[in-house]
């Protein structure tokens, strides 16, 4: 079993990449692969240019790495009181049928774990209502347990680890909450 790892943020300094990083770095017990989504130069989903070009190469390793992971642990910013569209647009991309492959098959049967940071109030907790929906709804099992981190730029010591100690066992139980449903439905 293995987990795949990331979050909906391109950006350089993006908090949500530094509370994914937190959350996986909590797993020991199986193996974590930590991806950056700018690492998958990928352009907006466009059936047309799919039937003309074909699907991405990038689209296409990315696909290989959710088809070869049971867990996915993500962290996503919230825009505009959604998921960014860096995150949508991969996963709609990854969602692309292959020849010869079930509906959907990078994402039925896997498990996620959610979290979310933002500079307001609500730590991007109003993004994840719509990215529980869209995982529940292409055969994710998406686990209750979630954390919203709010006010995130007065959270981190300048080593990016958190200062509060208790949000920082949540974040950890995030990722290991996941590794043990993992564990627990892989031997069901």
């Amino acid at each position: 079993m293995n987990i795949l790892a990331f979050s909906g943020s391109t950006r350089a300094a993006s908090w949500n990449t530094k509370l994914v990083e937190l959350a996986a770095q909590a797993v020991h017990d199986m193996p974590v692969t930590l991806i950056n989504l700018r690492d998958f130069e990928l352009p907006l989903f466009n059936e047309d240019l799919e039937e003309e070009r074909g699907t991405p190469e990038a689209a296409t390793r990315l696909k290989s790495l959710f088809l070869s992971h049971q867990g996915l642990l993500i962290s996503s910013p919230e825009y505009n009181s959604s998921l960014a569209p860096v995150l949508k647009n991969a996963l709609d991309w990854v969602s692309r049928p292959a020849p010869g492959e079930t509906s959907l098959a990078a994402f039925r049967g896997k498990a996620a774990a959610l979290l979310s940071a933002s500079p307001g109030a609500l730590g991007g907790m109003r993004g994840l209502v719509h990215l529980r929906a869209i995982l529940g709804n292409v055969g994710v099992i998406v686990l209750p347990d979630q954390v919203a981190v709010g006010s995130v730029h007065e959270q981190f010591h300048e080593d990016g680890s958190i200062k509060d100690e208790k949000l920082a066992r949540r974040v950890q139980g995030v990722g290991t909450g996941l590794a043990t449903f993992l564990r627990r439905h892989h031997t069901a």
